[in-house]
C-alpha cells in the first residue's frame, strides 16, 4: 500500500515586508529615519512574526508571497527559522516603483525547481511595464509537474481600477492557455492577492479555466482583508482539474482562510487583521491580510 502524506501549498500577502536598508527602489517610507521609522529590530520582530504564521501553517512545501521588497527579504526569512533551512526561493525584480515583488519559497525536499520566470505587462493608460510582475516557479513533485504563479494585481484606490485588474488577468490567463494547449492535465496553482472578489471581471477569467479554492465558507470572518470594517476575499488560490489525479493532489474543499488568535485584534468593538501599521503607527502586528492555504496529497 502506497504511503500518502498530506501537505500544503499557501499564500500570503505580508504587508510591507521591507529590509531596513536603502535600496535602489523608493523606499524612503521603510527605513529608520523615513516615514515609518522602520528599524532593523522591527524588520526583524516582522521576519519573527511571519514565521510564527509559517509554522502554524505546518510549514507549507510551497508559499507565494506579495508585498515583498527583494530576495533578500525571503531569503532572511528562511535564515531565521531552522525549519526553512532546506527551502528556497523564486524571485525577479519588478518594475514597481515602490520595489513591491512577489515570489515563492518552497521546501527543497518535496520540490525541485525546474524552470521559473516573470509575466511582465503594461497596463492600460502606460507606455511601458509598471505594475508587478507575475511570478511562476516549475516545479517536480513525485514525478509530477506542478506549475505555480504568484499574482499581486492593481490596487482597487484609485477610480477606474479594474481595467488594471482585466489587464493582469488576461495577461496570465493568456500563459495559463498556453500551458493547456500542450497538457490539458498540467497541475497549475493559482494564487494571489488580485484585488478583487471572486464575482469580479477580472478573477473570473482565471476561475474560466481553474477551480477556486478559497472563498467566504473558507473562513471564520468571511473574508482575507477588512475595509471600512467589511471583509472580503481578495486573496485567491486556484487549481486546475489536473490536480485530480496522479501522485501530487490537492484535496478538494481544502481551502482555508487561517486566523489564528493572534493574527486578529480588536479595534472599537471591531475583530480586523492585526496590521503592522495603522497609517504611519506602528503597531507591531503581523499583516493587513489573512494567509491562505490547500491541502495536497502526496501519494
Amino acid at each position: 500500500m502506497s504511503q500518502k502524506k498530506s501537505e500544503s501549498i499557501a499564500f500570503y500577502n505580508v504587508e510591507n515586508l521591507f529590509d531596513a536598508e536603502d535600496g535602489p527602489n523608493d523606499d524612503s517610507e521603510f527605513l529608520p529615519d523615513g516615514k515609518n521609522q522602520w528599524t532593523t529590530e522591527r524588520y526583524e520582530k516582522k521576519l519573527a512574526n511571519i514565521n510564527k504564521v509559517l509554522g502554524d501553517l505546518s510549514y507549507p512545501m510551497l508559499v507565494g508571497f506579495c508585498e515583498i521588497e527583494n530576495e533578500g527579504v525571503l531569503k532572511d526569512l528562511i535564515s531565521r527559522d531552522n525549519n526553512l533551512s532546506n527551502y528556497g526561493t523564486i524571485h525577479y525584480e519588478s518594475p514597481d516603483a515602490r520595489g513591491i515583488d512577489v515570489g515563492f519559497i518552497y521546501n527543497k525536499s518535496k520540490l525541485s525547481v525546474i524552470g521559473s520566470g516573470k509575466i511582465r505587462f503594461t497596463l492600460p493608460g502606460d507606455s511601458e511595464p509598471k505594475s508587478r510582475d507575475i511570478v511562476w516557479g516549475k516545479f517536480l513533485a513525485k514525478k509530477d509537474t506542478i506549475l505555480a504563479l504568484v499574482n499581486h494585481w492593481p490596487s482597487r484606490r484609485t477610480e477606474n481600477s479594474e481595467p488594471k485588474r482585466i489587464k493582469a488577468a488576461e495577461s496570465a490567463r493568456v500563459f495559463i492557455d498556453s500551458v493547456l494547449k500542450v497538457n490539458p492535465t498540467s497541475k497549475i496553482v493559482f494564487m494571489g492577492d488580485l484585488n478583487d472578489h471572486p464575482s469580479d471581471k477580472a478573477p473570473q477569467l482565471i476561475s474560466a479555466r481553474l477551480s477556486p479554492m478559497i472563498s467566504e465558507a473558507c473562513g471564520e470572518f468571511g473574508g482575507t482583508h477588512q475595509y471600512k470594517n467589511e471583509w472580503n476575499v481578495i486573496d485567491h488560490i486556484m487549481v486546475s482539474p489536473g490536480f485530480k489525479k496522479g501522485k501530487v493532489k490537492v484535496l478538494s474543499n481544502s481551502g482555508k482562510i487561517h486566523s489564528f488568535s493572534y493574527l486578529i485584534e480588536e479595534y472599537k468593538g471591531n475583530k480586523q487583521p492585526f496590521k503592522t501599521y495603522a497609517g504611519a503607527k506602528y503597531l507591531g502586528g503581523f499583516s493587513d491580510h489573512l494567509p491562505v492555504s490547500v491541502q495536497v496529497k502526496l501519494k
